[in-house]
């Protein structure tokens, strides 16, 4: 690979940093604005939806202009925004006259960067020239699960020495990170992802692909998957088995990211000796186990544990099916990444705002929510075998 490049790879793991930012900060605060700002949780729930839905609204948009402003100039107001909604989250609130609505506004500004990011890291990524895809990939997912650890570690420290009552300040210090690195991207070189001669698929060809459904479906279930637990894990923990806020942190999302990282980070080293479909099947087992686990079992440490597990089967979901999709589907272009995204973000949005309902309807049992979810890792696993046979 070209020494040039490794500028545009560094940069790309830390967009995915910034991604984990802007998912997973504001869940840490959901108890904190229930408090102080007498937001009822029902409404909280909201932001999250809110959040992924005008992620997947951008992954829609991007193809159809992202290739006209071009890549360099997409990622830069990706991370422009991504800081603004950031220091909006300390501003709105307390300037306008309903909170609620303010949070809302800064969720929209940062969700804009985040959907941006969603689409364009990943092909920027593929278009570089590594040595295998699929490893480089899978290197890529795992900093975002860094970044999760980053931010549930960080901030927990910081709410421990400095107050919790000091959000504000944090989350001014987290958007220096997307600032930063959006001048990185004004000068690193980007490939094409297309080679020269050939064209990507457009919208029409793809949807005529039976494969591009399927794929569709695996990435949504992987979203699902992924942020069924992980939106609310600190929140579980919290009240769910009656823990600090502290541990609860620790023990939920930090515990949940640091495995998926691991996951995804041996896959990344070690993936050119492994099966990915072999991978990706016995991920979607395992994830069935972890839900059953934090849904069934009454001892809360096994609770907790069964979170944990849940990151460790997740891990290779996302990266796993955009490596799929690339390989099944080579000239997709940036229709294909946008409308993975797409999905990707429908299952992030779609599977905790199932978790809150089925809970709500449960009185509060966040158990309740999160058992029904296991849908997706079983969706997930149905999708394979399909992929598997049309690859043959």
């Amino acid at each position: 690979m070209s020494n040039q490049y490794q500028k545009t790879i560094y940069a790309c793991f830390t967009g995915y940093i910034v991604q984990a930012i802007i998912n997973n900060f504001v869940p840490l605060l959901f108890l904190t604005f229930e408090s102080d700002y007498q937001i009822p949780l029902s409404q909280i729930t909201i932001l999250i939806t809110f959040n992924f839905g005008v992620q997947l609204l951008i992954d829609f948009l991007s193809a159809g202009f992202v290739d006209k402003i071009g890549y360099r100039l997409s990622i830069v107001i990706a991370h422009v925004f991504s800081a603004a909604g950031l220091v909006g989250l300390v501003i709105l609130p307390e300037l306008l006259p309903d909170a609620f609505a303010g949070f809302l506004i800064a969720v929209m500004i940062y969700a804009i960067g985040g959907g941006l990011i969603e689409v364009l890291v990943s092909p920027i990524m593929e278009s570089c020239p590594t040595e295998n895809k699929e490893r480089a990939m899978s290197l890529l997912h795992s900093f975002y699960c860094w970044g999760h650890v980053g931010v549930v570690l960080l901030s927990t420290l910081f709410f421990r020495i400095f107050g919790i009552g000091n959000w504000k300040i944090l989350a001014c210090i987290w958007a220096v990170i997307p600032v930063l690195n959006a001048f990185v991207f004004i000068n690193a070189p980007i490939a094409p992802l297309v080679e020269e001669g050939e064209e990507g698929m457009t919208m029409k060809a793809l949807f005529k692909e039976k494969t591009f459904w399927i794929l569709m479906l695996m990435m949504m279930c992987a979203g699902a998957s992924e942020q069924a637990v992980s939106q609310w894990a600190s929140t579980f923990a919290e009240k769910g088995l009656g823990v600090s806020k502290m541990a609860g942190d620790l023990a939920g999302p930090m515990a949940f990211a640091v495995l998926m990282g691991c996951a995804r980070a041996f896959y990344g080293k070690y993936g050119d000796k492994i099966d990915l479909d072999k991978f990706m099947t016995g991920s979607g087992i395992l994830c069935i186990a972890s839900y059953l686990c934090i849904s069934l079992s009454p001892s809360p440490v096994l609770s907790l544990a069964g979170c944990a597990l849940c990151g460790l089967s997740v891990g290779i979901m996302w990266p796993g099916s955009f490596s799929k999709a690339a390989a099944s589907m080579k000239n997709g272009g940036t229709a294909l990444f946008a409308f993975l995204a797409l999905a990707g973000d429908v299952g992030c949005s779609g599977g905790p705002t199932l978790v809150g309902f089925v809970s709500n309807l449960a009185n509060g049992n966040l158990k309740r929510g999160i058992l029904t979810a296991v849908i997706f890792p079983v969706a997930l696993i149905v999708g394979m075998k399909l992929i598997k046979g049309k690859d043959r």
